[in-house]
């Protein structure tokens, strides 16, 4: 089998990365290890960027995003048990974000490559590998159905996230790893209605809490635990008590509790690995970047990945030029590490790290005070939360 793309992953990076080459008339396979169901049964984020909703509607696939999705204009920052809103229009010149979950995203992108007839190959397990890309001939094998299949292709783009093959069939030596891994993780409770119409980020001396949504009916809570923490030491009931001991008196009072339907303790880190291009290899997404979910960049950031190298690859067929994928790594980084500055900065003002003491929370609450304050701190954070250009 041979095509022009071949892509390693059919979450949103691979997924977008096809339509957006099908688009140009490229032909694409995507390669995935596990089943469509698991694919679409992971949860994740759903805060959209400007640019990621501007390539949904490019593509076409917009629509049900626009009916159920959430406009934001702003978020709320609790800090010394007080609420301050950041008004993005006003602080970015009319620009939002939309709340509408990752699990969505991949199902309309899913749905607009069968109703294209665009092939994907589930289920191959860990049996994917990629050879000659450091070639004129990349292949990537693997084995379905008992049976192994070659597919023949000019480029290959890896799009399978931070424990794929992707990035780990970059030779040794090739690759530099940059890594920060925060001392603590974030407790999540989901399934209830939300507590505010916007996201509230909370700073307090127990620790961070977020309140979030999926829904105007489905809320995602969060509060910040110790990275020892399990699961199974924190009941329903002693997770809404942390939870509204970090909240203000009307988010208190608000606040509706349930019983809940997934829980779970994410840890959070900041990863990026350069160059992300490797002859005919490309990197995209989470294979090559991690961010906290702090600041809402982890789809967002791949949304950008795949439309700098679906340009590229348009370029390169299209005007038969290099110029594209040969810069591609530099363009991309320079937005990764913009976005990995913010979700830094935004995961140390509001967390409280162990062992900084006292002092700590007060310069947090010094730089809060401030960042409300100043329409130039406020108009910093609101550029960046709403997702820098292109």
């Amino acid at each position: 089998m041979r095509t022009q793309v071949a892509i390693i992953g059919a979450g949103p990076a691979g997924l977008l990365l096809g339509q957006l080459l099908h688009k140009h008339g490229i032909a694409n396979v995507i390669i995935e290890r596990q089943s469509a169901d698991y694919v679409l049964g992971r949860i994740r984020a759903g805060v959209l960027e400007q640019v990621t909703v501007d390539l949904m509607e490019e593509l076409g696939i917009g629509q049900r995003m626009r009916q159920e999705g959430l406009v934001h204009d702003g978020v709320e920052l609790m800090f010394k048990g007080a609420r301050h809103r950041i008004d993005f229009p006003s602080l970015t010149g009319g620009k939002t974000v939309m709340v509408y979950g990752q699990t969505e995203v991949t199902r309309d992108l899913m749905a607009a490559r069968e109703a294209a007839g665009l092939q994907t190959v589930y289920e191959v397990g860990d049996s994917v590998r990629l050879e000659g890309f450091d070639g004129g001939n990349p292949v990537v094998r693997y084995r379905r159905g008992g049976q192994e299949h070659v597919l023949e292709c000019d480029f290959i783009a890896g799009c399978d996230g931070y424990h794929g093959v992707s990035r780990a069939s970059v030779p040794k030596g090739a690759i530099r790893e940059f890594e920060k891994v925060y001392p603590f993780g974030w407790l999540g409770l989901a399934d209830v209605p939300p507590v505010s119409e916007e996201l509230i980020y909370a700073n307090t001396e127990r620790g961070f809490a977020l309140c979030s949504m999926r829904s105007p009916t489905r809320s995602r809570y969060y509060v910040q635990v110790p990275l020892e923490e399990k699961v199974e030491d924190w009941s329903d009931d002693a997770f809404w008590n942390e939870l509204r001991l970090r909240l203000d008196p009307e988010a208190r009072e608000r606040l509706v509790t349930g019983p809940s339907i997934e829980k779970s303790i994410a840890p959070l880190r900041s990863f990026v690995a350069e160059p992300m291009r490797f002859g005919r290899l490309f990197l995209a997404g989470d294979a090559a970047h991690i961010v906290p979910p702090t600041g809402a960049k982890g789809l967002n950031l791949a949304a950008s990945d795949v439309k700098y190298l679906s340009d590229a690859l348009v370029e390169h067929y299209g005007e038969r030029s290099a110029a594209g994928l040969d810069h591609y790594s530099e363009r991309v980084l320079r937005r990764v590490w913009k976005a990995e500055r913010f979700s830094w900065w935004f995961t140390s003002l509001m967390h409280k790290f162990p062992g900084e003491g006292e002092i700590a929370q007060k310069l947090q609450e010094a730089e809060l005070d401030y960042l409300v304050s100043s329409k130039a701190a406020s108009t910093a954070m609101a550029e960046n939360y709403v997702g820098l250009p292109l």
